[in-house]
């Protein structure tokens, strides 16, 4: 289905991830660090015997972490990889019809860049998250 969706919180921010790119959604019980690693991707993680890349979006959005991240990850498929993407919170799997729209509010450049518009919710709006993007990285490491 085209428009399903996960509600999901990254940096206090209410987001949405498309279903078709979620795997599940996972405890993070031990992050390995990996040296020289760009700021985003947080280390790797050992899942069900497959080593899987720890991506924070915080860094990829331009923002920093006031405090340390939850134990919550949503492990997305990209081009063929799995990645476990950190979230501050899960809220629920929802239909939305409709394409993403332009959102109405300004956003800061990493949201703008990592976005594919937005849709409603009920009255709220919610940033539809490029996944892709966000495991590439900030604009400037993905050049």
């Amino acid at each position: 289905m085209h428009n399903l969706y996960l509600i999901i919180a990254i940096g206090g921010q209410r987001a949405l991830l498309p279903a078709a790119c979620v795997e599940s959604v996972v405890e993070v019980t031990e992050i390995t660090s990996v040296p020289c690693a760009p700021p985003h991707v947080r280390g790797l993680f050992a899942l069900r015997s497959r080593v899987l890349t720890v991506i924070d979006p915080l860094p990829a959005l331009g923002e920093r972490r006031t405090s340390e991240h939850g134990d919550q990850a949503v492990i997305v498929h990209v081009d063929g990889h799995l990645y476990a993407m950190l979230v501050d919170d899960v809220d629920d799997v929802v239909v939305i019809d409709g394409a993403p729209a332009a959102p109405r509010a300004l956003l800061t450049p990493g949201w703008a860049s990592h976005t594919e518009g937005a849709l409603e919710l009920d009255g709220e709006p919610l940033l539809l998250i490029d996944v892709a993007t966000i495991i590439a990285g900030p604009l400037d490491l993905a050049a």
